[in-house]
């Protein structure tokens, strides 16, 4: 689970999060950046189609300051059952993405990342505040604030129109 809690946090650089691997990530050092947050699985039937693009958007946007951040997630239909270091293997091998993978975290509910919660807090009319499945976006500014959020099914590639 996400490791640091600040009770009104102003943007997402206030927090930090732990990697695949267990090392505490602070969001600060992504300050500048442009982000695209993600809650993945690895046996969703949208896998294939999000982690193509996924890795295609940061090859293509990497060096212009934009990073990918995946968040595992078995919270909807037990699609991401692997461990951390199952899901990053699975990641890194199957579609060469280079984009950090983080911890398995809950998105909803009571043991939501803080992370997630402070995502979920803007105004996302039909969205409400729960994430609704596998691969929901957020697009988070170079000062950590969330511009946007998008369905699972939005194409990444759609979006290299804003980035």
């Amino acid at each position: 689970m996400t490791s640091q809690f600040i009770q009104n946090p102003e943007s997402i650089f206030d927090l930090s999060v732990k990697d695949a691997r267990g090392h505490e990530v602070d969001l600060s050092t992504y300050k500048g950046k442009v982000l695209l947050i993600v809650n993945v699985a690895s046996k969703c039937g949208m896998t294939n189609s999000n982690y193509i693009e996924l890795s295609q958007l940061y090859d293509k946007y990497k060096d212009q300051g934009l990073e990918i951040l995946a968040f595992p997630c078995n919270q909807f239909g037990e699609e991401e059952p692997g461990s951390n270091d199952q899901i990053a293997d699975f990641v890194c091998t199957r579609f060469k993405s280079e984009f950090p993978i983080f911890e398995k975290i809950d998105v909803n509910g009571e043991h939501a990342s803080p992370l997630y919660k402070l995502l979920k807090s803007g105004k996302w009319g039909i969205f409400g505040d729960d994430i609704q499945w596998n691969f929901a976006k957020f697009l988070v500014d170079k000062n950590g604030q969330v511009v946007d959020r998008y369905y699972p099914t939005t194409s990444l590639l759609s979006l290299e129109v804003i980035l």
